[in-house]
C-alpha cells in the first residue's frame, strides 16, 4: 500500500504518523481498507485529471459498503491491474467501466463484515444489519466496521451479491465535495510537476524545428559550460525494429537531451545548444494494435497548412470509401426539388493541458519506478517493459493528479522518454516539457473537412442525406449516427491523407468536428424546410424510432429526443422574452450519452458574446450531481473557446503557434454569465459524461452566430469569418 518513494514527499512528522498506522489497516479487498477507529480508506483506481473520479468512484464503493461518508478518506491507487482493474481514464469510461466492479467490491466487503459479526455474536448472518459503518443485531449487540475489520479480512470472498436498487441509494446521486479540494486550494503537492525525490535531476529534450526533420549533428560545448548542467546526449525512443503498440505514438524519435540540476538551469543551457537538422524522409514503422500488426509509412514532407487545405480540396473531389448506404441516394438527389450542399472545415487543435507534459523516472538495471500524470498506465506498461528490458513486475507506476488530460496523456511517449533518460544517466530524473515544447511538438486534434448534402422533395420533406468527410491523417465520419436511420436514402463516405504531424484523441475524438458540421447543416436544412430547428430534429427522431432505416443505428432515438425536449423546455425556447437573444441549438450522441445545448448570444463591446447556455444531458444515473454539473459547464466553456478561437497551423512542418500569446484561448471575461445544466432523470446504468457535452457546443455556437450575423459559418475557428463580417 505505501512505499518509500510515495512517502518521500511527506515531512518526517507525517511519515511517523502514517507509518505508525500501516499495520493497523485491515484490507478487505484492493479498494477498501479499514482502521480500528472506524476510519475507512477507499482507493480510487482511475487516474484523475479534474473530472472528479477520485470522488465519484469511491462514492460507488461507499454506497454498497454502507459507510458514513464523513469517515472516508480517498487515495489514488498505484498501477495495479490485478487488484484494481483496467485503470484507464478516457472515452468517458471511468464511471461506466467501474459501475458494477466497484459496487460489487463494496457489497462484498459489507458482506464479509456481516459474516465476521455473525460468527463473533453466534447469530445468523441474515440477522446482522449495517448502517453508516455500524453492524447491529436485534439482540442489542453492535460493533463498528473497525471492530470487525481484521476478522472480516479473513472471510472468504462472498458470491451471489445483491446490489442496492437506485431508490435505496443514500450516497450515489447526492452531491459530495471534491475529496481533494483542500489539497488543490492550499497548493499541496499532488500533480506530476510537484513530484520530487532527493538527488533528482531535471531533463529536457531539444526537438527538431519542424515535423519531418531529424537531428544531423550537434555541438554542446557551450551548453556543458552552463551552471548545473550534468550531461548532453542523444537517444532513440524506438529502435529500428521496435514494434509499437496502438498508443505508442511519438512526436520525434531522435532525442537530444540536456540534463541538469534545476529546471531554470536546463532551460537556459538548452538555449546554448547548436543543433543541425535535416529532412527525415519517409519512415517505415511497425504498429501492433487492435487491427493486428501492420506496416505504416510516415511521409517525410515538410507540410504547410495552405498546401494541406488545397490537398484536402483535391481529395474531396475523388471517390472515397463507402461507409454506409441506405436506399438509392443518387436517384433521390437527381429527382429532388431542392438540394443543399455545404462544406465545413476545421484546423489542427492543441490540447493545451494547463500542466505541460512531465514524468519522473528512476530506472536501475533491476527495477524501475515511474510517477506522473498518465491516463492509461495499462497501455504504457508493456511498451515500457520492452524498452527497458524489464519484466512488468519490476516496474512500479505511481499516478499523480493531472493538470488536464483531454486525451493527450493517453499517449505515454513522455513517460518512455523519462525512463530511457534515467537509465542513461543512472539517476532519478524528471523530464519537463515547456509550454512551447508541448504546443509545437505535441499530439493534435486532426485537420478535418466534410461536405454535407441534403435533398428535399416538393413538399420540403428530407428525402436524402449524404456526408463525405476527410482529414489529415484520419477522416471524421461516424456513419451510423443520426441522422442515419431517419432518412430513406443515406450515404456516408470517408477518406484520409497521411501525415507526419502526430495526432491523437482529443476530447470526443472525431465527434467534436462531426457535431459542429452536422448540427450546423441540420439547422440550415430545417430553415430550407420552413421548420423550427428543434421540431425538425424531433420529427427525424420520431421517424428513427417508429420506422428506422437500416440495422446499425448507434443511438437510442427516445434518449436523443429526450435531451432536445428537456433543453427546449428549460430554455423556454419559444418564449417571447428570449427574442432579445440570438439563439442556437445543437444536440449530439457520442460515447454512449446524449447532450443538447441552447446558446444565447448577444453583441457586447462590438463582439459576439455567449451570455447564457442551457444544457440537457442523458448519461444515465448521475453519481455526483455537483461534479456532473461542473463537468458539463467545463465542456461548454471549452467548446465555445475552441469553436471561436482554436487553431494550430504549420509552415514547412513548423508549428506557427507556440504559446498563449498566439494560440488564442477563451478568457475569463468571455465565459458565459450563466450555464444552466439539467439531467434527464432515469435509472439507467451510467453511460459517460466527460466527452458527450463537448461536441454539440460547436454547432450551437455556429447556429447562434447565424442568428446574430445573418450569415452561416463554415470554417473554424469562427473568429476569422467573424472579423470579415464585422
Amino acid at each position: 500500500m505505501l512505499t518509500v518513494s510515495w512517502l518521500s514527499s511527506f515531512r518526517s512528522a507525517d511519515k511517523t504518523e502514517i507509518l505508525g498506522m500501516v499495520d493497523q489497516w485491515s484490507s478487505l479487498n484492493g479498494y477498501i481498507h479499514i482502521l480500528p477507529d472506524n476510519k475507512v480508506k477507499l482507493i480510487c483506481p482511475n487516474p484523475e485529471f479534474g473530472q472528479n473520479v477520485m470522488t465519484s468512484l469511491p462514492m460507488m464503493l461507499a454506497e454498497e459498503l454502507d459507510v458514513d461518508w464523513k469517515n472516508v478518506t480517498v487515495e489514488m491507487g498505484p498501477h495495479d491491474p490485478i487488484k484494481l482493474g483496467a485503470q484507464f481514464t478516457g472515452g468517458s469510461n471511468s464511471v461506466r467501466m467501474y459501475w458494477r466492479p466497484l459496487r460489487e467490491a463494496g457489497a462484498a466487503a459489507r458482506q464479509m463484515l456481516r459474516e465476521a459479526a455473525a460468527e463473533s455474536w453466534n447469530v445468523p448472518v441474515s440477522e446482522v444489519r449495517t448502517k453508516a459503518g455500524m453492524l447491529t443485531h436485534a439482540s442489542g449487540k453492535s460493533a463498528s466496521y473497525g471492530d470487525m475489520a481484521s476478522s472480516a479480512a479473513r472471510v472468504p470472498l462472498p458470491k451471489d451479491l445483491k446490489l442496492k436498487a437506485p431508490q435505496d441509494f443514500s450516497i450515489i446521486s447526492k452531491s459530495k465535495k471534491n475529496v481533494e479540494i483542500e489539497k488543490i486550494t492550499s497548493g499541496k503537492p499532488i500533480f506530476g510537476l510537484d513530484y520530487s525525490v532527493d538527488g533528482m535531476l531535471i531533463a529536457m529534450i531539444q526537438h527538431p524545428p519542424a515535423f519531418g526533420m531529424k537531428l544531423k549533428s550537434f555541438d554542446s560545448s557551450e551548453t556543458l559550460k552552463m551552471p548545473g548542467i550534468k550531461d548532453v546526449f542523444t537517444l532513440k525512443l524506438y529502435g529500428d525494429d521496435f514494434e509499437q503498440g496502438g498508443f505508442d505514438t511519438r512526436t520525434f524519435n531522435d532525442l537530444l537531451v540536456v540534463v541538469g540540476n534545476s529546471t531554470w538551469e536546463v532551460i537556459n543551457a538548452r538555449k546554448k545548444l547548436v543543433a543541425n537538422w535535416e529532412t527525415a524522409g519517409d519512415v517505415r514503422e511497425t504498429v501492433v494494435g487492435r487491427a493486428g500488426k501492420r506496416e505504416v509509412t510516415v511521409p517525410g514532407a515538410l507540410e504547410s497548412t495552405s498546401t494541406q487545405m488545397q490537398q484536402m480540396k483535391e481529395y474531396a473531389r475523388k471517390p472515397a470509401q463507402e461507409l454506409r448506404r441506405d436506399g438509392d441516394p443518387e436517384a433521390a438527389f437527381k429527382n429532388a426539388a431542392q438540394v443543399i450542399e455545404r462544406t465545413f472545415n476545421a484546423p489542427f487543435l492543441a490540447h493545451n493541458c494547463m500542466e505541460p507534459m512531465n514524468f519522473f523516472a528512476h530506472v536501475t538495471s533491476e527495477k524501475a519506478l515511474v510517477a506522473g500524470p498518465l491516463q492509461a498506465p495499462g497501455w504504457s506498461e508493456p511498451t515500457l517493459a520492452k524498452l527497458l528490458n524489464l519484466p512488468a513486475d519490476k516496474i512500479e507506476i505511481q499516478m499523480t493528479r493531472m493538470g488536464g488530460g483531454f486525451g493527450r496523456r493517453a499517449y505515454g511517449h513522455y513517460l518512455y522518454e523519462a525512463a530511457l533518460i534515467s537509465k542513461k544517466v543512472s539517476a532519478p530524473v524528471k523530464l519537463m516539457y515547456t509550454r512551447e515544447d508541448d504546443m509545437t511538438y505535441g499530439i493534435y486534434r486532426p485537420m478535418y473537412t466534410a461536405t454535407y448534402r441534403a435533398a428535399l422533395d416538393a413538399n420540403k420533406k428530407l428525402i436524402a442525406f449524404h456526408v463525405k468527410g476527410g482529414g489529415i491523417p484520419e477522416h471524421p465520419v461516424h456513419a451510423n449516427r443520426f441522422p442515419a436511420g431517419a432518412v430513406d436514402n443515406y450515404l456516408a463516405e470517408g477518406w484520409q491523407i497521411p501525415s507526419n504531424i502526430t495526432i491523437g484523441a482529443f476530447r470526443a475524438p472525431r465527434s467534436n468536428f462531426n457535431a459542429a458540421a452536422e448540427q450546423s447543416f441540420l439547422d440550415e436544412v430545417a430553415e430550407a424546410a420552413g421548420k423550427d430547428p428543434i421540431a425538425f430534429r424531433l420529427e427525424l427522431l420520431k421517424r428513427a424510432k417508429e420506422k428506422p432505416v437500416g440495422q446499425n443505428n448507434e443511438y437510442d432515438a427516445d434518449r436523443y429526443a429526450g435531451v432536445l425536449e428537456l433543453v427546449r423546455d428549460k430554455s423556454d425556447w419559444k418564449k417571447p422574452d428570449n427574442e432579445k437573444y440570438n439563439r442556437g441549438v445543437a444536440a449530439y450522441f457520442c460515447h454512449n450519452s446524449y447532450a443538447a445545448h441552447v446558446v444565447d448570444m448577444v453583441m457586447r463591446d462590438g463582439q459576439p458574446y455567449v451570455e447564457r447556455v442551457f444544457s440537457a444531458m442523458d448519461c444515465g444515473i448521475v453519481i455526483n450531481p455537483d461534479a456532473a454539473t461542473n463537468m458539463v459547464q467545463g465542456a461548454v466553456v471549452d467548446g465555445i473557446g475552441n469553436a471561436l478561437y482554436g487553431r494550430l497551423t504549420h509552415k514547412e512542418g513548423a508549428a506557427q503557434q507556440s504559446n498563449f500569446h498566439n494560440y488564442r484561448m477563451i478568457r475569463m471575461n468571455e465565459v458565459p454569465k450563466r450555464i444552466q445544466v439539467h439531467f434527464v432523470q432515469n435509472d439507467l446504468d451510467p453511460t459517460g459524461l466527460g466527452e458527450p457535452p463537448f461536441p454539440p457546443v460547436f454547432g450551437a455556437v455556429a447556429n447562434a452566430l447565424y442568428r446574430l450575423k445573418g450569415k452561416r459559418f463554415y470554417n473554424q475557428p469562427f473568429r476569422d469569418e467573424l472579423e470579415s463580417a464585422i
